[in-house]
C-alpha cells in the first residue's frame, strides 16, 4: 500500500489545484441521507473533512490514513471542529473499537474509474488481493447493520502535466502491470525535481469487484454509471 509521506508536503496544492471538486464530492456524499457519523478511509489532510464539518457539526466524524504527515496537516486544518478524530490506521488491521453508519472513500484505498469505452473497474491502492481481502474484511467490521459504503469514481487515467497553483509543474506517467497499473507522479520547480513518488494500484472488472464486495456483506446498490455520479454505494445486509 502506498505512503504518500514524500508527496504530503505538496498535496494540498496539487489536491486543489482542480484535481477534485470538494463541494460537488460533499454534495453527492451527504445527498443520500445525513448519517449520524462516518468514517473516510484514506482521508489524507482532510480536504474533503473539513467540507463536510463546515456543513455538519452534528456528524460524528472519523478520518483514518496510513501517513502520519498527511495526518498532521489534516490536525492542523481540523482542530477548530471538535466532531473529528483522526487515527493513524492500516485498513488491512483497522481497529477502531466501533461501527458507523456510513463508510467512504474518494480517490482513497478504493475507487472505481467509470469509462464510458469500456466497463468500470475498481481500483485499489492495495496490490496484493490477501491485503485486498484482509481491508475489506476489516473494513465490513467497521460499518454497521444497514449501513453504507461510498467508493468514489474517477475518469480515464492518463499521462498528463499540469501547472498547480503554487506554479510548480506536477506530472504523472502511467505504466501497466501484471494485476493492474503503476502510477509515477513527479512535481517540479522550474528544472528541479522536488518530489517523486511511485504508487502501484491492483486493478478489479467491475462484476469481479462486485463479488469481491458481496464476499464481506457488502451489496452493490444499483445506480447510473455515467461521468457525473461521482460515487458507487453498497449496503451491509
Amino acid at each position: 500500500m502506498g505512503d504518500y509521506t514524500n508527496m504530503s508536503a505538496y498535496y494540498d496544492a496539487i489536491m486543489t489545484s482542480g484535481y477534485y471538486d470538494y463541494q460537488r464530492i460533499v454534495d453527492q456524499l451527504l445527498q443520500p441521507c445525513s448519517p449520524q457519523d462516518l468514517l473516510e478511509i484514506g482521508c489524507g489532510t482532510g480536504l474533503i473533512l473539513e467540507e463536510i464539518a463546515k456543513r455538519n457539526t452534528d456528524i460524528q466524524i472519523t478520518g483514518i490514513d496510513l501517513t502520519q504527515s498527511m495526518l498532521d496537516i489534516a490536525h492542523d486544518r481540523l482542530q477548530s471542529y471538535p466532531n473529528i478524530a483522526l487515527s493513524l490506521q492500516n485498513i488491512t488491521t483497522l481497529q477502531l473499537n466501533r461501527q458507523f453508519q456510513m463508510a467512504f472513500s474518494y480517490g482513497g484505498v478504493w475507487y472505481f474509474v467509470i469509462d464510458q469505452v469500456k466497463e468500470p473497474m475498481l481500483v485499489s491502492h492495495l496490490y496484493s488481493e490477501s491485503d485486498n481481502h484482509a481491508g475489506l474484511r476489516c473494513l465490513a467490521d467497521h460499518i454497521s447493520a444497514q449501513g453504507h459504503l461510498l467508493l468514489g469514481t474517477q475518469g480515464p487515467h492518463f499521462n498528463y502535466e499540469t501547472t498547480i497553483t503554487n506554479g510548480m509543474q506536477y506530472s504523472q506517467v502511467i505504466e501497466p502491470s501484471e494485476f493492474g497499473f503503476t502510477k509515477h507522479y513527479y512535481l517540479k520547480d522550474c528544472t528541479q525535481t522536488v518530489m517523486a513518488q511511485t504508487v502501484q494500484y491492483r486493478t478489479y472488472r467491475f462484476q469481479d469487484a462486485l463479488e469481491l464486495l458481496a464476499s464481506y456483506g457488502l451489496h452493490y446498490e444499483a445506480s447510473d454509471l455515467s461521468a457525473e455520479q461521482l460515487f458507487i454505494g453498497f449496503k451491509k445486509c
